[in-house]
Parts: structure tokens; C-alpha cells; sequence
């Protein structure tokens, strides 16, 4: 488990009570950065710094780390709601409302679906990423333009999705899944650290089968697979495909 290998890190001696109250959430040892066991008790470490809550490994401890980034990615919009244009866009569905999404991980497709202006709702299994996406959610709420309108970033649903698609209170519109599929051959659209470590963290998902049947069970109108553009389909031929270079989106119309 990468429980035994896990601590919290300080940085920031005006974040040491936070620091305290994360380590004892997670059940896992607090250490401070430059002492000399530090890469002994553990690989991975969370900590804040840069105003944020980050996920170091032992090559990032200096400097650097993994947060969940809340600004638009290289050639989104900025503006919000931001068209609904793009592979993603056209994936959900433009007549959608209400999403889901099921497997939120770092957080960067259910942010692209927010700023889209659609009604999204986040469920996330690993303690350690749910730290970091109420992090990140908590500091987008604290921007400006999300508090000019108004707005509340999603809600973070906590625990086992398949569990959890089945005790919703409403259906809601589009089911969106990114379940972790074996390494790919080629680059990842996701960067390579990023992905490396939240494959060390969660795992393959060797329930994805079980969870797109909860989703398909759930989902009102559609759900919507995101996964390498080699891989195999999930569960049948689905009702359209959008291919791009790196991935895919495979729709399963209801």
C-alpha cells in the first residue's frame, strides 16, 4: 500500500498546524524537509508550499511538486462559460446539463467541464487525492471570477464510485469515467510525472467493468469513457467515438 510509504512533509513553518491535522487524516508520519532520514520513512510526500497543497517524491523535495492546477491547460478558454468546443465538449453533449464525474483523479477534465458552465458534481476514492482536489477546489473558489458570479466550485463526493452512482438522489445527465488503463505505448496527454505518480497512488482500475456498468445503471442520458486512443473498448461498440491524437471519448448513448 502506498499508505507505508506516505508522510507529510513541512515546508512552511505557518502551515505546521495544517500540516499536523493532514498527517493525522491520512494516519501517516509527519516529517520536516531537510532532515537526514527523510527519504527513509518515505517515496511520496505531501506538502505545502507555493500556497497550495502539493505531492512531492524524492526528486521534487527541493523544489517543484504536483498540485492541482486550476487554470485553464494550454489552448482552453479563459473565459467562462467557456464554449463548448472540443472533442470533450462534443463528448458530453452540448443539450447536457448535469455531470458526474466518476474517476476525478487530478481534477483537469471536471475543471474544463466546470468552466464549460456545466453542472458537475466530483467523486474521488483516494484519500490522498481528495486532499489535494479540496485544495485546489478550495483555492478556485477564492478567485475572482468565480466569487464576481457568484459561483461554488464542485462538489467533491468522497469514496467508491460504483458505490456511490447507485445511491444518488437524481440521475444526473452524462456519467463521465477515466478509469487508469495500462501504461500506454505512446506520450500521455497527461504529463509523464503526473501520470507516473497517480499510477503509483490509485493503481490500474481493475473494476473499470464494474464501474461502467454502475455508470450505465445511473447515467440518464449518456455515459462517456475517456481512455488511450489504443485501447481496446470497454464495453462494446459505443453509440459514437471521438478520436484524437493521444486519447478518445467512447459514448454510450441510453
Amino acid at each position: 500500500m502506498y499508505f507505508e510509504r506516505l508522510a507529510v512533509a513541512v515546508a512552511d513553518a505557518n502551515k505546521l498546524s495544517a500540516s499536523i491535522e493532514l498527517a493525522e487524516r491520512l494516519n501517516v508520519p509527519l516529517v520536516e524537509i531537510g532532515s537526514a532520514d527523510l527519504t527513509i520513512q518515505a517515496n511520496y510526500f505531501l506538502s505545502y508550499r507555493d500556497n497550495c497543497l502539493k505531492l512531492l517524491d524524492v526528486q521534487t523535495l527541493k523544489k517543484g511538486g504536483l498540485a492541482v492546477e486550476i487554470e485553464p491547460r494550454q489552448g482552453e478558454q479563459r473565459s467562462y462559460p467557456a464554449p463548448k468546443n472540443g472533442l470533450l465538449a462534443m463528448a458530453i453533449g452540448k443539450k447536457t446539463h448535469t455531470v458526474i464525474d466518476a474517476t476525478t483523479g487530478w481534477a483537469q477534465d471536471s475543471l474544463s467541464i466546470f468552466r464549460m458552465g456545466y453542472d458537475i458534481q466530483c467523486i474521488e476514492r483516494s484519500p490522498v487525492m481528495v486532499e489535494l482536489i479540496q485544495d485546489g477546489f478550495a483555492r478556485l473558489a477564492q478567485k475572482s471570477w468565480m466569487q464576481n458570479r457568484q459561483l461554488q466550485a464542485p462538489k467533491l463526493l468522497i469514496g467508491n464510485a460504483i458505490e456511490l452512482l447507485s445511491s444518488l438522489p437524481e440521475q444526473p445527465d452524462c456519467i463521465y469515467i477515466d478509469p487508469m488503463f495500462p501504461p500506454k505505448r505512446k506520450k500521455t496527454a497527461l504529463s509523464k510525472k503526473a501520470m507516473t505518480i497517480l499510477r503509483d497512488i490509485l493503481g490500474d482500475d481493475l473494476d473499470r467493468n464494474d464501474l461502467f456498468t454502475a455508470a450505465m445503471q445511473a447515467a440518464g442520458k449518456r455515459v462517456v469513457v475517456k481512455c488511450p486512443d489504443d485501447a481496446e473498448v470497454l464495453a462494446g461498440k459505443p453509440s459514437q467515438s471521438f478520436q484524437g491524437k493521444l486519447l478518445r471519448y467512447d459514448v454510450y448513448l441510453k
